[in-house]
């Protein structure tokens, strides 16, 4: 009986297979659908190592950010929670930075009804290390759940030579969008405004166009609370740096959830005028860095743009 229901499911089988032959151009190829970008939509709350793992915290006490966290701040409003869920650091042994934290938070905020993004710092001094560690976040469960989307923090400056940190960069993403094709990819990068009018000494020919293929969503850091004189209005570096970014990507489509911040240092006047950019350019998603740093106070404004 196995064997003849074999036998049958691979004549179907070969009969599907010719029928979608037959109905496609010679030498065409099927194209799946992009990701879905909807875990990076919405209102997004930050967490890093230094909040929440107790190797990692720089004053004594309890840390800042508890698994417990997680339920305030899907009360406050957050509908993804942005967790760097990986560090290549001699304090973080482990590929996922502590395994029994994580699974926690990601459980939890699941519970709580959020997405949950992990995000990673590449450094690019040594690849294999940073696909490790991505590798790693895409294969990590939780009782059997998993992150619902992964963003690479392109911050790193160790690679001197830029062409060489660029072919880095972008062989990592490659890596990262073939080891996770059905997984929505986030860029976290340097503002445009800032590589193209503040600092362009700081990251000279940035490849926004050789990353597109495989980064679904764009999170500029908009952090107007470092910049002085008309860059540090909230609304001006958040709309110019999603409009010169999506230039640069030859796309005025691009999907962007812009980071804006630093949430300490931010005020009242900063998120309204935060959330007029973020309806302004259409962006999918927004936040500001980071969550421990937002007052309460602040939240009915950011939930609103």
């Amino acid at each position: 009986m196995r064997s003849r229901r074999l036998a049958s499911g691979l004549a179907v089988l070969a009969a599907v297979g010719a029928l979608v032959g037959a109905a496609a151009p010679a030498g065409a190829r099927v194209r799946a659908d992009p990701p879905d970008p909807a875990p990076f939509t919405g209102l997004g709350a930050w967490i890093d190592v230094f909040e929440y793992v107790p190797t990692f915290l720089t004053a004594p006490g309890p840390p800042t950010v508890v698994p417990q966290t997680v339920d305030d701040l899907a009360a406050l409003g957050a509908r993804t929670l942005y967790l760097q869920a990986a560090i290549d650091d001699p304090r973080s042994p482990d590929l996922i930075v502590n395994p029994t934290l994580v699974s926690q938070m990601l459980r939890r905020a699941h519970a709580d009804g959020l997405r949950v993004v992990a995000w990673y710092y590449p450094q690019l001094a040594d690849p294999a290390r940073d696909e490790a560690r991505l590798d790693a976040i895409v294969r990590f469960r939780a009782d059997g759940q998993r992150f619902d989307g992964v963003a690479l923090d392109i911050e790193s400056q160790q690679v001197a030579d830029v062409a060489d940190r660029n072919r880095r960069l972008v062989a990592v993403a490659r890596q990262l969008r073939s080891q996770a094709p059905a997984l929505p990819l986030g860029a976290i990068v340097y503002p445009a405004v800032q590589l193209e009018v503040v600092n362009p000494v700081l990251w000279p020919q940035f490849p926004y166009r050789a990353l597109a293929s495989s980064v679904n969503v764009w999170l500029p850091m908009t952090y107007w609370t470092v910049r002085s004189g008309v860059y540090r209005d909230a609304f001006r570096y958040t709309d110019e740096s999603i409009r010169r970014l999506r230039t640069d990507l030859h796309n005025p489509h691009a999907q962007v959830a812009p980071i804006g911040g630093l949430a300490g240092d931010s005020t009242v006047t900063d998120y309204v005028e935060f959330a007029r950019a973020v309806h302004a350019d259409h962006a999918i998603g927004r936040s500001v860095f980071d969550a421990a740093g937002t007052a309460t106070t602040a939240w009915p404004y950011l939930r609103s743009p």
